[in-house]
Protein backbone atom coordinates (compact mmCIF):
# COMPACT_ATOMS: atom_id res chain seq x y z
CA UNK A 1 0.00 0.00 0.00
CA UNK A 2 1.53 3.33 -1.25
CA UNK A 3 -1.00 5.40 -0.32
CA UNK A 4 -3.53 6.34 3.01
CA UNK A 5 -7.00 7.88 2.47
CA UNK A 6 -8.24 9.99 5.03
CA UNK A 7 -11.61 11.38 4.00
CA UNK A 8 -11.21 13.08 1.17
CA UNK A 9 -7.60 13.57 1.36
CA UNK A 10 -4.96 10.75 -0.27
CA UNK A 11 -1.55 10.84 1.27
CA UNK A 12 1.82 8.98 0.29
CA UNK A 13 2.14 6.19 3.39
CA UNK A 14 5.48 7.10 4.58
CA UNK A 15 3.98 11.21 4.90
CA UNK A 16 1.05 9.87 7.01
CA UNK A 17 3.30 7.87 9.14
CA UNK A 18 5.55 10.69 9.86
CA UNK A 19 2.33 12.62 10.22
CA UNK A 20 1.25 10.31 13.14
CA UNK A 21 4.62 10.21 14.66
CA UNK A 22 4.75 14.06 15.00
CA UNK A 23 1.16 14.45 16.16
CA UNK A 24 2.03 11.73 19.51
CA UNK A 25 5.12 13.51 19.97
CA UNK A 26 3.40 17.34 20.35
CA UNK A 27 0.50 15.41 22.47
CA UNK A 28 2.80 13.75 24.84
CA UNK A 29 4.73 16.84 25.36
CA UNK A 30 1.54 19.01 25.69
CA UNK A 31 0.44 16.27 28.44
CA UNK A 32 4.04 16.39 30.12
CA UNK A 33 3.53 20.88 29.83
CA UNK A 34 0.26 20.87 31.24
CA UNK A 35 1.56 18.25 34.88
CA UNK A 36 4.39 20.11 35.06
CA UNK A 37 3.03 23.64 34.20
CA UNK A 38 5.85 24.18 31.39
CA UNK A 39 5.52 24.16 27.86
CA UNK A 40 8.59 24.94 26.49
CA UNK A 41 8.68 21.20 25.05
CA UNK A 42 6.28 22.15 22.76
CA UNK A 43 8.64 24.84 21.89
CA UNK A 44 11.74 22.30 21.26
CA UNK A 45 9.46 20.33 19.17
CA UNK A 46 8.66 23.16 16.62
CA UNK A 47 11.83 24.66 16.48
CA UNK A 48 13.31 20.87 15.55
CA UNK A 49 10.75 20.21 13.17
CA UNK A 50 11.36 23.46 11.24
CA UNK A 51 14.97 23.24 11.25
CA UNK A 52 14.20 19.34 10.11
CA UNK A 53 12.36 20.75 7.08
CA UNK A 54 14.52 23.39 6.60
CA UNK A 55 17.55 21.69 6.67
CA UNK A 56 16.36 19.23 4.60
CA UNK A 57 15.34 20.86 2.01
CA UNK A 58 18.33 22.82 1.67
CA UNK A 59 20.78 19.86 1.55
CA UNK A 60 18.33 18.50 -1.32
CA UNK A 61 18.64 21.63 -3.21
CA UNK A 62 22.21 22.08 -3.03
CA UNK A 63 22.52 18.31 -4.55
CA UNK A 64 20.76 18.88 -7.53
CA UNK A 65 21.07 22.96 -7.83
CA UNK A 66 22.06 22.99 -11.10
CA UNK A 67 18.38 21.40 -11.93
CA UNK A 68 16.88 24.35 -9.43
CA UNK A 69 19.25 27.11 -11.28
CA UNK A 70 16.91 27.30 -14.01
CA UNK A 71 13.50 27.93 -11.92
CA UNK A 72 14.59 29.48 -8.99
CA UNK A 73 10.65 29.83 -7.91
CA UNK A 74 10.75 26.03 -7.61
CA UNK A 75 12.98 25.61 -4.85
CA UNK A 76 10.42 27.23 -2.43
CA UNK A 77 7.90 24.93 -4.29
CA UNK A 78 7.65 21.54 -1.41
CA UNK A 79 5.49 19.77 -3.53
CA UNK A 80 7.86 18.16 -5.51
CA UNK A 81 8.76 16.46 -2.51
CA UNK A 82 12.46 16.80 -2.43
CA UNK A 83 14.09 16.26 0.68
CA UNK A 84 17.49 15.03 2.37
CA UNK A 85 15.69 13.05 4.93
CA UNK A 86 19.56 12.47 7.12
CA UNK A 87 20.26 16.47 6.74
CA UNK A 88 16.84 17.05 8.58
CA UNK A 89 17.89 14.50 11.23
CA UNK A 90 20.91 15.87 11.97
CA UNK A 91 19.43 19.57 11.89
CA UNK A 92 16.57 18.22 14.79
CA UNK A 93 19.75 16.44 16.83
CA UNK A 94 21.59 19.70 16.94
CA UNK A 95 18.34 21.58 18.12
CA UNK A 96 17.56 19.60 20.60
CA UNK A 97 21.20 19.07 21.84
CA UNK A 98 21.32 23.04 21.94
CA UNK A 99 17.79 23.25 24.19
CA UNK A 100 18.92 20.65 26.43
CA UNK A 101 22.32 22.66 27.24
CA UNK A 102 20.40 25.56 27.46
CA UNK A 103 17.55 24.21 29.69
CA UNK A 104 18.69 20.65 31.11
CA UNK A 105 14.64 20.08 33.09
CA UNK A 106 14.17 19.75 29.84
CA UNK A 107 15.67 16.69 28.79
CA UNK A 108 13.35 14.27 30.64
CA UNK A 109 10.09 15.23 29.30
CA UNK A 110 12.33 16.15 25.49
CA UNK A 111 13.01 12.63 25.50
CA UNK A 112 9.85 11.03 26.82
CA UNK A 113 8.20 13.01 23.96
CA UNK A 114 10.50 11.76 20.92
CA UNK A 115 10.36 8.34 22.15
CA UNK A 116 6.50 8.54 21.80
CA UNK A 117 6.89 9.65 18.14
CA UNK A 118 9.69 7.14 17.21
CA UNK A 119 7.47 4.34 19.15
CA UNK A 120 4.42 5.56 16.92
CA UNK A 121 6.51 5.50 13.49
CA UNK A 122 8.44 2.18 14.35
CA UNK A 123 4.82 0.31 15.18
CA UNK A 124 3.31 1.98 11.72
CA UNK A 125 6.48 1.14 9.68
CA UNK A 126 6.47 -2.51 11.20
CA UNK A 127 2.68 -2.98 10.43
CA UNK A 128 3.33 -1.76 6.84
CA UNK A 129 5.80 -4.10 6.29
CA UNK A 130 3.55 -6.85 7.49
CA UNK A 131 1.30 -5.90 5.17
CA UNK A 132 3.46 -5.37 2.32
CA UNK A 133 5.52 -8.67 2.53
CA UNK A 134 8.61 -8.12 0.99
CA UNK A 135 9.96 -5.79 -1.95
CA UNK A 136 7.23 -4.78 -4.83
CA UNK A 137 7.84 -7.05 -8.13
CA UNK A 138 6.92 -5.76 -11.19
CA UNK A 139 3.36 -6.25 -11.35
CA UNK A 140 2.14 -8.68 -14.28
CA UNK A 141 -1.60 -6.50 -14.58
CA UNK A 142 -2.67 -6.56 -18.31
CA UNK A 143 -2.78 -3.46 -20.36
CA UNK A 144 -3.93 -2.54 -23.85
CA UNK A 145 -1.54 -0.12 -25.89
CA UNK A 146 -2.91 2.34 -28.36
CA UNK A 147 -3.19 -0.57 -31.25
CA UNK A 148 -5.29 -2.49 -28.90
CA UNK A 149 -2.99 -5.09 -28.19
CA UNK A 150 -2.50 -6.74 -25.16
CA UNK A 151 0.65 -6.14 -23.43
CA UNK A 152 2.42 -6.09 -19.78
CA UNK A 153 4.95 -3.68 -17.57
CA UNK A 154 7.56 -6.56 -17.97
CA UNK A 155 7.54 -6.53 -21.98
CA UNK A 156 7.55 -2.67 -21.76
CA UNK A 157 10.31 -2.81 -19.98
CA UNK A 158 12.44 -5.17 -21.82
CA UNK A 159 14.95 -5.92 -19.22
CA UNK A 160 16.19 -2.26 -18.81
CA UNK A 161 15.10 -0.64 -15.32
CA UNK A 162 11.42 0.79 -15.84
CA UNK A 163 9.54 4.12 -14.78
CA UNK A 164 5.84 3.69 -14.77
CA UNK A 165 3.99 6.90 -14.63
CA UNK A 166 -0.06 6.71 -13.55
CA UNK A 167 -1.85 9.35 -15.07
CA UNK A 168 -4.71 10.53 -16.44
CA UNK A 169 -5.94 13.85 -18.82
CA UNK A 170 -8.01 15.33 -16.39
CA UNK A 171 -5.30 15.47 -13.86
CA UNK A 172 -3.60 19.00 -13.30
CA UNK A 173 -0.09 17.70 -12.14
CA UNK A 174 -0.21 14.93 -14.44
CA UNK A 175 -0.60 17.60 -17.05
CA UNK A 176 1.85 19.75 -15.84
CA UNK A 177 4.90 17.13 -15.52
CA UNK A 178 4.56 15.21 -19.13
CA UNK A 179 6.72 17.60 -20.79
CA UNK A 180 9.66 17.04 -18.08
CA UNK A 181 9.02 12.95 -18.58
CA UNK A 182 8.83 13.40 -22.46
CA UNK A 183 12.34 15.01 -22.40
CA UNK A 184 13.68 12.47 -20.26
CA UNK A 185 12.17 9.79 -21.94
CA UNK A 186 14.65 10.33 -25.18
CA UNK A 187 17.41 11.00 -23.13
CA UNK A 188 17.67 8.05 -21.03
CA UNK A 189 18.02 5.43 -23.44
CA UNK A 190 19.03 3.12 -20.84
CA UNK A 191 15.93 3.43 -18.76
CA UNK A 192 12.52 2.12 -20.46
CA UNK A 193 9.09 4.35 -19.53
CA UNK A 194 5.63 2.97 -18.97
CA UNK A 195 2.85 6.14 -19.37
CA UNK A 196 -0.21 4.11 -18.04
CA UNK A 197 -3.65 5.83 -18.39
CA UNK A 198 -5.97 4.88 -15.57
CA UNK A 199 -9.53 4.93 -16.19
CA UNK A 200 -9.99 6.74 -19.33
CA UNK A 201 -10.78 5.50 -23.35
CA UNK A 202 -8.54 5.07 -25.95
CA UNK A 203 -10.26 8.12 -27.74
CA UNK A 204 -10.12 10.65 -24.61
CA UNK A 205 -6.34 9.71 -24.20
CA UNK A 206 -5.48 10.06 -28.19
CA UNK A 207 -7.35 13.33 -28.23
CA UNK A 208 -5.31 14.54 -24.88
CA UNK A 209 -2.31 13.65 -26.66
CA UNK A 210 -2.67 15.35 -29.71
CA UNK A 211 -3.64 18.14 -28.50
CA UNK A 212 -0.79 18.89 -26.12
CA UNK A 213 1.44 18.03 -28.29
CA UNK A 214 3.46 15.59 -25.74
CA UNK A 215 5.60 12.68 -27.86
CA UNK A 216 5.42 9.79 -25.54
CA UNK A 217 6.53 6.53 -25.99
CA UNK A 218 4.86 3.31 -24.21
CA UNK A 219 1.67 5.23 -23.60
CA UNK A 220 -1.34 2.17 -22.60
CA UNK A 221 -4.57 2.00 -21.07
CA UNK A 222 -5.23 0.25 -17.70
CA UNK A 223 -8.85 0.74 -17.77
CA UNK A 224 -10.35 -0.53 -14.81
CA UNK A 225 -7.24 1.03 -12.92
CA UNK A 226 -6.40 -2.15 -11.90
CA UNK A 227 -2.50 -1.26 -11.65
CA UNK A 228 -3.31 1.37 -9.61
CA UNK A 229 -5.10 -0.62 -7.23
CA UNK A 230 -2.14 -3.80 -7.44
CA UNK A 231 0.39 -1.31 -6.52
CA UNK A 232 -1.91 0.13 -3.50
CA UNK A 233 -2.08 4.30 -4.93
CA UNK A 234 -5.21 6.00 -5.51
CA UNK A 235 -3.10 9.55 -5.83
CA UNK A 236 -2.10 10.91 -9.48
CA UNK A 237 0.25 11.53 -10.19
CA UNK A 238 1.73 8.06 -9.31
CA UNK A 239 5.51 7.42 -10.50
CA UNK A 240 6.91 4.02 -9.84
CA UNK A 241 10.38 3.22 -10.59
CA UNK A 242 11.85 -0.06 -10.56
CA UNK A 243 15.32 -2.03 -11.13
CA UNK A 244 15.67 -3.76 -14.10
CA UNK A 245 15.34 -6.78 -12.16
CA UNK A 246 12.09 -5.62 -11.25
CA UNK A 247 12.15 -4.71 -8.06
CA UNK A 248 10.13 -1.77 -6.65
CA UNK A 249 13.19 0.95 -5.98
CA UNK A 250 11.44 3.76 -5.34
CA UNK A 251 8.20 5.73 -5.21
CA UNK A 252 6.64 9.64 -6.14
CA UNK A 253 3.04 10.85 -5.46
CA UNK A 254 2.60 14.10 -6.97
CA UNK A 255 3.93 16.16 -9.49
CA UNK A 256 7.59 15.35 -10.33
CA UNK A 257 10.44 17.97 -10.30
CA UNK A 258 13.34 17.68 -12.42
CA UNK A 259 15.47 17.48 -9.44
CA UNK A 260 13.31 14.70 -7.72
CA UNK A 261 12.81 12.60 -11.30
CA UNK A 262 17.05 12.57 -11.41
CA UNK A 263 17.06 12.15 -7.77
CA UNK A 264 14.86 9.20 -8.06
CA UNK A 265 16.56 7.52 -11.00
CA UNK A 266 19.79 7.94 -9.66
CA UNK A 267 18.49 4.82 -7.73
CA UNK A 268 17.93 2.53 -10.79
CA UNK A 269 21.76 3.00 -12.17
CA UNK A 270 23.18 0.71 -9.95
CA UNK A 271 23.88 -3.13 -11.85
CA UNK A 272 21.22 -5.15 -12.23
CA UNK A 273 20.80 -8.15 -9.27
CA UNK A 274 19.00 -10.76 -11.48
CA UNK A 275 19.11 -11.79 -15.69
CA UNK A 276 16.98 -10.45 -18.58
CA UNK A 277 15.29 -13.86 -17.90
CA UNK A 278 14.26 -12.45 -14.92
CA UNK A 279 11.74 -10.22 -16.29
CA UNK A 280 10.91 -12.03 -19.18
CA UNK A 281 9.29 -14.52 -16.76
CA UNK A 282 7.07 -12.64 -15.57
CA UNK A 283 5.31 -12.04 -19.25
Amino acid sequence: MLTINIGPLVLPMHQAMLIAAVLVAFSVSHIIGRRQKNQCVGHILSDMLIAALLAARLAFVVAWFDLYRSAPWSIIDIRDGGFTPWAGIMAALLVAIWHAWRTPASCKPLGIALAAGMLTYGALLGTSLTINKGPAALPATALTTLADEQTKLARLADGKPLVVNLWASWCPPCRREMPLLEDVQKEQGGTAFAFVNQGETQDIVEHYLSDSGVDLSNVVLDRDTALGKVVGSMALPTTLFYDASGQLRATHMGELSAATLADKLRLLQEPAQQSHSTLKKQE
